[in-house]
């Protein structure tokens, strides 16, 4: 069993299938104009056959009126009229003999006229020499003139059959011109029906190919849209995850650890020479600490009770302790008053103890990834950390003065978002969900720049404070 054409291969079979036809079309309609201009040219062509005959006849007949004007009055000015009369006899049936080239048939009777032609201009210089010679000759005038009737009769009956032949030629030639025009219109009508047909149906197939290409872009812009929500989702779940770690290590593994640290500090009153105990005294303060910072980094407490400052100047201290790095902070020391042009008048007096929570997380995370990074791929031994508010947004900006980030993988990762594994893409999709953006830029090192909106979040606190 075939299988069925796809949509954009009939589309493109009934295209080229217009396109034939109009070429057809275009090919027929052009031999056809051809026979047409034929047509024509012999219908004009029989025309000029009927002017030449009738050329013919007034010129015979301007030589009789000269040649009797002369026997009549015997006035030279009708003898200058019939020599020039005489001259263009021959010129006229000179051009009728031309023009009847294509028809044997008309060429015997051009040659009976001229025969009867020159049997006539015979006895009309017979008629002006009698005359010249014998004025008064009436007998002689009378017998040439019975002599030329019969042969006025022949000539007149020989035109007359060219005349008919030629008006059969006429009437035949012309209704052949007008088959070809109807043909020529109807072949024209036809073609273009079917081009239009043609392009009907590929303007369908296409609009129904584009239909269904917007369907499935449609379908993607769906899913990326899901997919974008459930990442963002999978990231608050990890959020919510990271804080209830950071609080059971906190409350319970913490106090268990301090309450063994309290025991061992009592039992070691009574042994105080013992090496182990204080050794393990020791091992147990480090497992307190450790304990502390992983409960930290998984979620700062500062970061719920003082706000974005506070936590990243602990986190800070602590990164560059650890990883030996050395970090220069610009952060503002007060977040909590907005500035006068940031909502309604007001509003100015209202304390913000601090930036919205999601947006102090976003920032947080932002922080720990790039210094992560700097960490592990950068090389370089300090980095750089500034926050800037504005009236309607928050700019953070961690800076290197490592390696730096190949521009072709740059490129890579600002079109598909990948290459940097899923540190930097998670970064992205937190930012996205929040409605900010990631510029990551490299020159003499990294720049990762984050911008946060903070005009929403304004106006719901602009909001809660009026309610």
């Amino acid at each position: 069993m075939s299988r069925q054409m796809p949509p954009r291969k009939r589309a493109q079979v009934a295209f080229a299938s217009a396109v034939i036809l109009l070429f057809l079309s275009g090919v027929a309609t052009y031999l056809t104009i051809v026979r047409l201009l034929e047509s024509e040219k012999w219908v004009v062509h029989t025309h000029k056959v009927q002017a030449a005959l009738g050329s013919v006849d007034s010129t015979v007949v301007t030589v009789e009126r000269a040649c009797s004007g002369f026997v009549i009055t015997g006035g030279a000015d009708f003898l200058s009229s019939f020599e020039v009369a005489l001259s263009k006899v021959s010129q006229a049936l000179q051009n009728l003999r031309e023009l009847t080239g294509d028809n044997p048939e008309q060429q015997k009777l051009c040659t009976r006229l001229e025969e009867l032609t020159a049997r006539r201009v015979d006895l009309f210089r017979e008629s002006v020499e009698l005359k010249m010679t014998a004025p008064q000759d009436q007998q002689g005038q009378a017998d040439v003139s019975r002599r030329g009737l019969p042969l006025g009769s022949e000539i007149t009956s020989t035109m007359q059959q060219m005349r008919d032949e030629e008006q059969r030629l006429l009437g035949a030639r012309t209704a052949s011109s007008k088959r070809l025009f109807i043909l020529a219109v109807v072949v024209l009508m036809v073609t273009f029906i079917l081009a239009l047909i043609m392009f009907s149906v590929h303007y369908q197939l296409l609009t129904a190919e584009l239909d269904a290409r917007e369907r499935a872009e449609r379908t993607v812009r769906d899913s990326e849209k899901s997919l974008r929500s459930l990442t963002g989702r999978l990231l608050q779940l990890q959020d919510e995850e990271r804080r209830r770690f950071s609080r059971e290590l906190h409350d319970s593994l913490g106090q268990y650890l301090a309450a063994v640290k309290m025991n061992l500090d009592m039992f070691s009153n009574s042994q105080p020479s013992n090496k182990f105990l204080s050794e393990a005294i020791h091992l147990l303060d480090q497992s307190i600490a450790e304990t502390r910072t992983i409960s930290h980094l998984l979620h700062p407490p500062l970061l719920d009770e003082a706000g974005f400052s506070s936590a990243a100047k602990w986190y800070l201290d602590g990164f560059a302790q650890r990883s030996g790095i050395a970090v220069k902070a610009d952060l503002p020391n007060d977040l909590g008053r907005l500035p006068k042009s940031f909502g309604r008048s007001a509003f100015t007096a209202i304390p913000l103890r601090r930036l919205p929570k999601p947006v102090e997380l976003g920032l947080f995370r932002v922080l720990q990834e790039s210094l992560t990074n700097i960490h592990r791929h950068s090389g370089s031994s300090r980095a750089e950390i500034a926050l800037k508010l504005f009236p309607d947004k928050v700019v953070l900006a961690v800076r290197d003065f490592g390696h730096g980030i190949p521009p072709e993988q740059l490129k890579n990762f600002e079109a598909v978002g990948t290459n940097f594994g899923v540190g930097l893409a998670g970064m992205r999709e937190r930012l996205r969900e929040l409605g900010g953006q990631l510029e990551i830029r490299s020159a003499h090192g990294t720049i990762i720049s984050v911008t946060m909106p903070l005009r929403e979040s304004a106006k719901a606190v602009d909001a809660s404070a009026g309610d």
